[in-house]
Formats: structure tokens, C-alpha cells, sequence
């Protein structure tokens, strides 16, 4: 997914307000199992939401994309970061709180793989544990003809900018992504395309009953897409 840009993610979202973020994830935990002391990042990239949720969990983390994980690692060297695919990983143990968040659960794509993510999640939750999952946008929602901001940001030897298009085909999003990266005597184009699965509310809300958790929705959410929270029965 960011194979060839995993070492300029954080430039590009370096406004992102992880730590208010983070703290509202606090909060609705402590809502629900004050006692929560440890948390599993599910899609965790490059491991800002754990840098600052460490403070307050021992935090571990997943993730399918090895350069995500390698910034992770050197972000934060003391936490077991783990690579694995969010529809089928299993890591031995239960965790008082799972999250999956940024909308990473669009990368399922399908309904079916939806399901298999969102029980993969429920079964690393202890008992009274809570599941948060942050959705991508619904199928009603999505503007097919928004076109990304220009982003522009920068490092000493670096520069880079990023602006994407959107398309739709189904019910699959399709973000095409395209970077030009100057370093000292070089610029180079980069592309990607980013292909989210396009879900309704009624559809996350059944995979998170289907794996066995009572389910609620935080309209608002973290960053004003919603959340889907899930609680051990």
C-alpha cells in the first residue's frame, strides 16, 4: 500500500491531531473499562496513535506494510510491533482494548473481508474489553469528483508534494495518489492507488454483532468520521 512511501507518511500528516486523538480514545475507554491497561493497534502505520497512547497502555501493534512498520520500530523501539493481515492474524493473546483507526478498515474492500477483520479483532478483546474502529467513508458520502489538496512539506534534504484524485467503480473508492520527491539533484514521480472498500453503517455495525460484541456509534468519532465501538458481552 505504501511500499514506496512509507519514509514521507508522517510529513504529509504532520498536522494530524494524534494526540487529541489519542486522548479522546482515553476517554471513551475509561467510559467502558476503567481497569483497560493494555491496547492492540490494529493498522497501526507508522505508530503515531501509539507514541501517544503509551503513556496510558502498554501498547503493541499490526501491520501488512514492512515500511510502515520499520518507521514504527524507530519511533518506538521498545514496542512489539507485529506484521500481519487484520483478516486472519492471531498473536496468542487478548488485549482490554483493540483499535483500528484512520479508516484502515476501508483496505478490506469487501463485506466479506469486513467480517473476517472485525472477528480477528473481537477474538485478540478480553472479556470485558473494548473495540474501537474507525470507518471509512459510506457509499452515500463519498464524492467520487473530490479532488485531494495539494500538500506540500519538507525535511532537510528533502522535499515533497502529494495531491490525488478520486474515483469510484462498485462499491470500491479508488484514491490515486501522485508524489513528486525532490532531493538534492533529483525529483522523482511517485504513484499510488489506494482501493477502500465503501461500506454502509448497517454493514459495520453487523460484522461487529456477528463477532459476538455489542455494538455502538459514536457518530463524531475521532476526526468526524464516526466510530464503531464494540464491547465484550
Amino acid at each position: 500500500m505504501f511500499e514506496k512511501t512509507a519514509e514521507f507518511y508522517d510529513l504529509f500528516y504532520d498536522e494530524k491531531d494524534y494526540a487529541g486523538e489519542a486522548a479522546r480514545v482515553r476517554e471513551l475507554v475509561a467510559a467502558r473499562y476503567p481497569g483497560a491497561r493494555t491496547l492492540l493497534d490494529v493498522a497501526c502505520g507508522t505508530g503515531r496513535h501509539p507514541e501517544f497512547l503509551a503513556s496510558s497502555f502498554e501498547v503493541e501493534g499490526t501491520d501488512l506494510d514492512d515500511g510502515m512498520l520499520a518507521v514504527a520500530h524507530q519511533r518506538l523501539p521498545d514496542v512489539a510491533f507485529h506484521r500481519a493481515d487484520m483478516r486472519d492474524f492471531d498473536l496468542g493473546r487478548t488485549f482490554d482494548v483493540v483499535t483500528c483507526l484512520f479508516s484502515s478498515i476501508g483496505y478490506m474492500q469487501t463485506v466479506e473481508n469486513l467480517g473476517h477483520a472485525v472477528t480477528a479483532m473481537a477474538r485478540h478483546l478480553a472479556p470485558s474489553g473494548v473495540l474501537l474502529i474507525e470507518p471509512w467513508i459510506t457509499p452515500d458520502a463519498f464524492d467520487p469528483n473530490y479532488i485531494g489538496r495539494l500538500v506540500v512539506a519538507e525535511r532537510p534534504g528533502l522535499q515533497a508534494a502529494r495531491m490525488n484524485g478520486t474515483r469510484v467503480e462498485g462499491r470500491l473508492s479508488m484514491l490515486d495518489f501522485h508524489y513528486l520527491i525532490a532531493r538534492p539533484g533529483t525529483v522523482e514521480h511517485l504513484t499510488e492507488t489506494h482501493t477502500l472498500g465503501l461500506f454502509t453503517d448497517d454493514e459495520y455495525a453487523s460484522a461487529v454483532e456477528a463477532a459476538g460484541l455489542i455494538v455502538e456509534h459514536d457518530p463524531e468519532g475521532l476526526m468526524g468520521r464516526g466510530l464503531w465501538i464494540g464491547r465484550g458481552r
